[in-house]
């Protein structure tokens, strides 16, 4: 993909729709997409914000995010989630989704690991 970073007026309405921690969260983790994935389309589906991380990325190839009252949903994949969980204690995780609180600062660092792990996986 290219350089350009692909920003969806959709991701954009949907964001200014949330709380505005919950927004500051949302915006922490599309720019750690961003960074870790330059160039990713970014698209709504399933009614929350999706970044395609090859050209035309189904669901299978893509991340997604949402906004709640108490926190964000980080949805990488289970392979993702399966790989970095010794990582991730003390965070609510289900089979492909993680959920990091309002209240405590987003682990950014690992957020980019994560997305550039999973970035690999659906190159290959």
């Amino acid at each position: 993909m290219g350089k350009a970073v692909n920003k969806s007026k959709e991701v954009d309405a949907y964001i200014a729709t949330r709380p505005p921690d919950t927004q500051r969260a949302l915006e922490e983790l599309r720019s750690c997409i961003w960074k870790a994935a330059p160039g990713v389309s970014e698209l709504m589906n399933y009614n929350i914000p999706a970044f395609a991380l090859v050209v035309g990325g189904k669901r299978d190839k893509q991340i997604m995010i949402a906004g709640y009252a108490q926190h964000v949903g980080f949805y990488p994949n289970p392979d993702v989630i399966d790989a970095f969980a010794d990582q991730l204690t003390g965070y609510k995780l289900a089979k492909g989704s993680i959920q990091f609180p309002l209240s405590k600062p987003i682990p950014k660092a690992l957020v980019v690991k994560m997305v550039k792990y999973r970035l690999s996986q659906v190159q290959k």
